[in-house]
């Protein structure tokens, strides 16, 4: 019987920390596939998450995520991003053990920029958006430390640093390998000013 696949890599993080971007940089970096665990919620329910959210709740929302993780944590080979959300339930907590896992944190200013409030993470869309994405860090800030293997922070750096930082983390690259020259044309390389978005949207991601 063929032994079940398992992620080289699991990333976690809140919103706006970069998981899609950095994660797609990191799989191509060591030659393996990058899964988005948001994605394969949306392939399975049909629709948006935000209508997930808006239509059955997002205590209905979780029971899928809760499924679908545990599901990629099983058959999912390479780099796999799990929603900000996914390490509130203590099932996904409990099979994250024993994987290697990458906590990319983002402060409360960058996520905000980052995260522009759209209506793609309807937990950020309230009222008042600062408070909320504060208390949401405050919150979930433990539960990620408990899964994580690394930690490696994404302010004010290019999603190559950011993906430097986290292979030098994870020993995958030698202490003292030298950074390679920033390429002003390609956005992936480029840190970008702390008043606006710090990583490039994946869509927009040109390839290194």
């Amino acid at each position: 019987m063929t032994a079940p696949l398992r992620p080289r890599l699991v990333l976690v993080g809140p919103p706006g920390a970069g998981k899609t971007t950095v994660g797609k940089v990191l799989a191509r970096r060591l030659g393996v596939g990058f899964t988005d665990v948001d994605a394969l919620i949306v392939e399975r329910a049909g629709k948006p998450i935000a209508d997930m959210f808006l239509h059955d709740g997002e205590d209905a929302f979780r029971a899928l995520e809760r499924e679908v993780v545990a599901d990629a944590l099983d058959t999912v080979d390479g780099v796999l991003a799990l929603g900000g959300g996914s390490v509130l339930a203590p099932q996904t907590r409990a099979a994250l053990r024993g994987h290697r896992v990458v906590l990319l944190t983002v402060g409360l200013a960058d996520g905000l920029r980052r995260t522009g409030m759209s209506g793609a993470r309807p937990l950020l869309a309230g009222v008042n958006p600062r408070a909320t994405f504060k208390a949401l860090l405050d919150a979930r800030a433990p539960l990620y430390r408990e899964v994580a293997t690394v930690e490696v922070d994404t302010g004010r750096r290019s999603a190559n640093q950011v993906v430097r930082a986290v292979l030098l983390a994870l020993g995958e690259i030698p202490p003292d390998t030298p950074e390679p020259p920033a390429d002003p044309a390609n956005p992936l390389d480029v840190p970008t000013p702390h008043e606006s978005t710090l990583l490039p949207h994946p869509v927009r991601a040109t390839e290194d």
